[in-house]
């Protein structure tokens, strides 16, 4: 990952001297009701004076925040997914290598302080979702220190504690009737999973075709994307072939406005993957998310926490729920499959005659994902082993056997992480559909600001049941 050499904040007081400056133009372009005008100025005045003594608190705070991410960021090795901050807070953290403890008491005093520096209820909405977010950001950051020095917690504690959120329960029962009409889909001999595997196999992407499919995807949703949101001059991402990894896709944001987009290819890649992912890592998934947090929070507010990104932490709920509904947004069922048939399937040398057919049997198993969080609670709460939770993916989630092994080197590795794909897009949905019918402003506005995961639950919001 690559530090922002020359990027540098802007200091809170140049902010006010900006604000101030404007405020004495509108002052002397009133020329009337001056003593009215005055006593205006006046509180105009302290109330910019107070919010940049706020932002300059936090500021101090968000600084101390992000030194502690680095500094936790030396004992596991998958904890900073992004940094591009100041290089020598990095260096100072490798070189530190603060114990555990000394991580977690000066958490514990950092905590102190945020909630000591509260705005009050008159600040405007961004301070007010900024400092929650840090609260519980630094909230997150103690909870993954404690499990570091071997705090056990049970998988909702842990999703609550780090991500914010807790998954619905389901048993076998609630797949049921799902699996029942999988089975008249798919009929013939073999198990229901074999079968669905050997139906697919007629959609693998050629390894040669790859690069042309993803190329193509990814131009079509950038342009969908680029239709909607204003991106950043220069705002670019790499696309590289990996193997040996737990995931299919990862997004390694540089900074910069740029993206190293690893796409893994131990197992097939099914067409359907090719927009999904490019959705999802690039636009306006990942990339665009990753893109504008760091023009508009960081670089434009000069919010420092924002320079760093720690992976198990409520912020990972709302990046993987936007990328995965994002999707949807640059995509809508018709449109993909249109796309897709006119576009994709040639790339891949593929025909294209069954690709109705193919996104039903889809949209079907789509209503197992769940069945992916229950392996998963079952599975780190102890209640069954590795082979147990490959066996639940595979009766219950649809997943050929190396799919459901490699989601469970994926669980060993991310634990309750798995929350985020399915529970955060359901509740970004909700949420970005409560917000009116154009859902792209929605989505650039919430992909642009800090808000939390419990703060997207809307009071009709109700977690899907498989039907």
């Amino acid at each position: 990952m690559k530090e922002t050499a020359k990027f540098q904040l802007p200091t809170p007081k140049e902010r006010v001297a900006a604000n101030s400056d404007r405020l004495g133009s509108w002052r002397l372009g009133v020329g009337s009701c001056v003593a009215r005008t005055t006593a205006t100025v006046v509180v105009a005045i302290s109330m910019v004076v107070f919010a940049g003594a706020q932002d300059l608190r936090l500021n101090e705070l968000a600084e101390r925040y992000v030194r502690l991410v680095l500094a936790a960021g030396q004992h596991d090795a998958d904890y900073v997914d992004a940094y591009y901050g100041p290089a020598e807070w990095r260096t100072e953290a490798e070189a530190q290598k603060l114990p555990l403890a000394e991580i977690a008491s000066r958490a514990s005093a950092l905590a102190q302080a945020i909630a000591a520096a509260m705005p009050p209820v008159t600040a405007d909405e961004m301070t007010q979702l900024r400092y929650e977010y840090l609260a519980r950001q630094l909230d997150a950051v103690r909870a993954r220190v404690s499990m570091l020095t071997g705090t056990k917690l049970r998988f909702d504690e842990e999703s609550k504690a780090l991500y914010d959120a807790v998954a619905p329960t389901h048993t076998e029962a609630d797949f049921a009737k799902v699996l029942a009409k999988l089975e008249a889909m798919l009929p013939g001999q073999g198990t229901l999973v074999d079968r669905y595997d050997e139906f697919r196999r007629s959609f693998i992407i050629p390894k040669d075709r790859l690069d042309p499919v993803f190329k193509a995807a990814i131009d079509a949703c950038r342009s969908r994307t680029l239709q909607h949101i204003t991106l950043p001059p220069g705002e670019s991402f790499t696309v590289e072939y990996v193997t040996g990894k737990s995931w299919s896709g990862y997004n390694w944001y540089q900074g910069n406005y740029r993206s190293l987009i690893q796409v893994n290819t131990d197992l097939p890649i099914y067409v359907d993957r090719a927009v999904d992912l490019a959705c999802h890592e690039g636009y306006p998934g990942h990339h665009v998310y990753n893109v504008l947090l760091e023009k508009n929070l960081l670089r434009d507010r000069g919010w420092i926490e924002f320079s760093v990104y720690p992976l198990f932490s409520p912020q990972s709920l709302i990046a993987e729920g936007t990328a995965n509904y994002g999707i949807e947004v640059a995509f809508p069922r018709a449109e993909r499959l249109e796309f897709e048939r006119r576009v994709l399937f040639p790339a891949a040398q593929l025909k294209s005659e069954m690709a109705v057919r193919y996104y039903e049997v889809l949209d079907l198993v789509d209503l197992l994902s769940y069945a992916g969080n229950e392996a998963a609670r079952r599975y780190i709460n102890g209640e069954i082993d590795a082979r147990g939770a490959a066996d639940w993916l595979e009766k219950y989630g649809m997943y050929s056997r190396p799919r459901a092994e490699q989601r469970v080197r994926f669980i060993d590795q991310y634990r309750s992480y798995v929350i985020n794909y399915n529970l955060g897009k359901d509740l970004v949905a909700a949420y970005i559909e409560s917000q009116g019918t154009d859902r792209w402003s929605a989505f650039a506005r919430l992909i642009s600001s800090p808000r939390l995961p419990s703060s997207l639950a809307t009071l009709n919001f109700q977690p899907p049941t498989p039907k």
